[in-house]
């Protein structure tokens, strides 16, 4: 039997969270392939308005908490240095 839970990094402050791991992976899989290659990359609202149509309803039903999934995943991949900031604000990601 798989893990249903998933442990999660934030690069600010060095925590570490285990997270539902369906839904994790969920983001993440709508989050990256979204995400352009180069700075200085996507504002975070315009990321989330791109991922919702290919969200699974059944985690997310009419985008139900994919604000706080988005921020959550963006974090431990930013951790992970699958994702990057690009300078300045407001906030763009983009992959490295």
């Amino acid at each position: 039997m798989t893990d249903k839970r998933i442990e999660v990094e934030n690069p600010n402050t060095g925590r570490k969270e285990r997270l539902d791991r369906a839904k994790y992976e969920a983001m993440r899989n709508a989050l990256l392939p979204i995400l352009p290659d180069v700075p200085p990359g996507l504002k975070v609202a315009k990321a989330k308005e791109a991922l919702l149509p290919h969200l699974d309803q059944d985690l997310f039903p009419g985008g139900a908490k994919a604000g706080w999934w988005l921020k959550a995943v963006q974090l431990d991949l930013e951790a992970k240095g699958i994702i990057a900031r690009a300078a300045g604000s407001p906030v763009r990601l983009y992959r490295t």
